[in-house]
């Protein structure tokens, strides 16, 4: 029994094999692709080359594709780079899929694929965001990511492949691409508010793939939202938009003392709010890391983040620096 993993060079990807050669008995041997070398890739090439993602596929029963061009890729990239890896990739792979008789395949898609629907118009409440929301993509990333996601329910419908996307929020380590974010709350700070409302942390991702591949053959299909679990409710969503910290109050009472010993500040208010209800119950998913797990390390003195988190550490999108932030976004 074999699972190949797209992208091992990655976040996510070196995420999931370093976890996956720690307990080869969670899916068997891990075999590691990736364009770029790395201590967790096996086999160096392209998505897109159907011979090596053929060669690849031999003897494998589980896929977990996280290779992908990003959002952080918009502005140094063609669109034709994300519609060769993000679309033809994920289509070879696929095919070759099912031609091995692969048993599940589980598609790291992106909560950015929502794209306008997670800005409500001003004066509006927060969003809501479940998986019945429908995407409206705002660059080519959202757009390719949502094509790849529908390649996977046609592969489903058509040839009966098991396949499940998990449509991620953030977990990467790296500095917020808005200035404005960089400006209100320092990185540690800003990702914990982030595991309020639109954060997950990598060690909860990997286990929601493996929980994904684990049930892939009794679902079927399946689109299904991963982050933190939320502590909020439908009606608190006005709220939540105009007087954050009235709600956080409400629900963490010492909330605010443990942030002003850190110097950390609350958001002042939220946007978006993603369910995960559906991926805990559908997948058997139980997520560690979220705002009362902040404030508990806060008590303790301890970091919030994962030791999985601190592992892979940060590894940016590009090999340079930019003027205006961690990277350019269009």
């Amino acid at each position: 029994m074999t699972t190949l993993v797209t992208g091992s060079a990655g976040h996510l990807g070196e995420a999931l094999m370093r976890h996956l050669r720690a307990h080869p008995d969670t899916l068997g041997e891990a075999r590691g692709i990736d364009l770029l070398a790395s201590p967790f890739t096996d086999r160096t090439g392209s998505i897109a080359d159907r011979g090596f993602v053929r060669e690849c596929m031999r003897g494998v029963r589980t896929v977990l594709h996280t290779a992908t061009l990003h959002k952080p890729h918009v502005a140094t990239h063609a669109k034709q780079d994300f519609v060769e890896t993000n679309i033809a990739g994920t289509l070879a792979l696929l095919e070759e899929a099912v031609a091995a008789g692969v048993q599940a395949f589980v598609f790291t898609s992106t909560t950015s694929s929502f794209g306008s629907a997670l800005t409500p118009a001003a004066g509006e409440p927060a969003a809501w965001i479940t998986e019945e929301v429908t995407p409206i993509p705002k660059n080519i990333y959202g757009a390719t990511k949502t094509a790849a996601e529908d390649l996977c329910q046609l592969f489903h419908r058509e040839h009966g492949l098991h396949a499940i996307v998990l449509r991620t929020s953030r977990f990467f380590p790296e500095d917020d691409d808005d200035p404005r974010a960089r400006e209100r709350h320092s990185l540690e700070n800003a990702q914990a508010n982030e595991l309020l409302h639109r954060r997950a942390d990598i060690a909860d991702i990997v286990e929601a793939h493996l929980c994904a591949a684990r049930r892939a053959p009794a679902l079927g299909f399946g689109r299904y939202i991963v982050s933190a679990t939320t502590p909020f409710a439908r009606d608190e969503l006005e709220l939540l938009r105009s007087d954050a910290p009235a709600v956080l109050r409400r629900h963490f009472p010492d909330c605010e003392a443990l942030y002003e010993r850190r110097g950390w500040t609350l958001p002042a208010q939220l946007d978006r709010v993603y369910v995960n209800e559906r991926a805990r119950r559908d997948l058997g998913w139980a997520p560690k890391h979220n705002f009362a797990q902040v404030l508990q390390s806060l008590r303790e003195g301890r970091d919030f983040r994962s030791d999985l988190a601190h592992a892979v550490g940060s590894k940016g999108y590009h090999a340079q620096r930019f003027e205006n932030g961690p990277y350019p976004v269009a």
